[in-house]
């Protein structure tokens, strides 16, 4: 099983530069877009042809902002947009999928840039994902969360730790929230098979930082402890362009 995710910051703008492409040449069962900023309704036909697989679409009420989207070979069982809570799923942020008893939650986790105020949203978006994962873990249910994180965990997974610790992204208690999603039945597959290896996800535009290497890493795989087992390889494709951040792949038995 091949899943892949990537921000795409705008998928109206990723398919003018036939950024996906490349996405859907890599034949994935599942391909997880965020932060598409459109609805559906708003693809012309030929971006929808474009389009190699179905897919699951949750917009937020907002125009031209968050949104998530999720390709899939193999029709799920089970479809829930959002949490079941209002505050979140008004921004389109959550998909969730269900094959068998493999849940996988595709996400755009709030971004804390914009001030105190976004940060709590931020931190309760994380408490309230959390809940419901111990609650699906409590049935039995295997569970990949993937997405952009909006938050690095480590020093290493930033180029500049120190001069950021302030900065929302890798604020302590950003960072401590992934760490409760590790203490609680998650594992992130990318540290875990590479536990010393720099790579990045994400670059501003600014400052020709991607061909400078100062990036940070905040689109991530956790996956249930039950599935560690299955996991083959997390791949990084730095190299893809088309977005200020990358795709990342997870390949699983």
């Amino acid at each position: 099983m091949k899943i892949i995710t990537w921000n795409v910051n705008g998928i109206r703008a990723a398919l003018g530069k036939n950024a996906l492409d490349w996405a859907f040449a890599q034949e994935p069962d599942a391909l997880c877009l965020q932060e598409v900023k459109a609805r559906e309704e708003q693809l012309s036909e030929e971006q929808r042809a474009i389009l190699k697989l179905p897919f699951i679409w949750n917009a937020a009420d907002r125009p031209g902002y968050s949104g998530v989207t999720t390709f899939h070979k193999n029709v799920p069982d089970e479809v829930v947009m959002g949490m079941n809570a209002p505050q979140f799923d008004v921004e389109g942020r959550v998909i969730q999928s269900l094959w068998n008893d493999l849940r996988l939650f595709n996400i755009y986790f709030p971004n804390g840039q914009r001030g105190q105020e976004r940060v709590n949203y931020k931190l309760e978006f994380y408490a309230h994902l959390l809940e419901l994962c111990n609650s699906l873990h409590k049935k039995g249910e295997n569970i990949i969360i993937t997405g952009d994180f909006n938050t690095s965990h480590m020093p290493i997974d930033l180029k500049n730790a120190k001069a950021n610790e302030k900065t929302s992204g890798f604020l302590p208690e950003e960072r401590e929230w992934v760490q409760k999603f590790l203490d609680n039945g998650f594992v992130d597959v990318f540290r875990h098979l590479y536990p010393d290896k720099i790579q990045y996800t994400w670059w501003t535009y600014r400052l020709n930082a991607r061909a400078r290497g100062i990036g940070w890493r905040l689109d991530y795989f956790l996956v249930s402890e039950a599935l560690v087992p299955r996991v083959k390889d997390v791949i990084i494709h730095e190299n893809v362009m088309g977005s200020d951040h990358c795709p990342v792949e997870l390949v699983l038995d």
